[in-house]
């Protein structure tokens, strides 16, 4: 009895350990495009070498104003965002490393954590739909 328990036990304990590393991991919680310009592109890395990446999109910024019953500011502003995105696909870094400082849209894939050997970015970016 003691020992069907205890054996119960440990198989609750794995199957809960997978599904949590599973989840954490290799659960694909997103996906969609980013359009931008390509900053850069790079290879590094001291035991696990990735391919790490980073997009610029730029867009306006309408100023409003705080007080409480006054009308929106009419002034507008230039605001960028920085997506930073790993490569897992050396085909697809070989391409997007021409392709420094235009635009490009890329497809990518989000997980909730990083693993060593994927990259160290959360976006892991698997294919480009368009160079400009």
């Amino acid at each position: 009895m003691k020992k069907r328990i205890i054996t119960i036990a440990s198989l609750v304990v794995v199957v809960a350990l997978s599904l949590t590393v599973f989840f954490r991991y290799y659960f694909v919680f997103g996906e969609g495009v980013k359009s931008g310009t390509l900053n850069y592109l790079v290879y590094k890395g001291i035991v696990f070498k990735t391919y790490e990446g980073k997009l610029i999109q730029s867009g306006f910024k309408s100023a409003t104003n705080a007080k409480a019953g006054s009308a929106p500011g009419t002034s507008t502003a230039i605001q960028s965002y920085e997506f930073q995105f790993s490569v897992t696909d050396p085909r697809i870094a070989d391409s997007l490393m021409v392709c420094s400082g235009r635009d490009v849209q890329l497809h990518y894939k989000e997980y909730i954590s990083t693993l060593p050997w994927r990259g160290m970015s959360e976006f892991v970016v698997d294919s480009i739909i368009s160079v400009r």
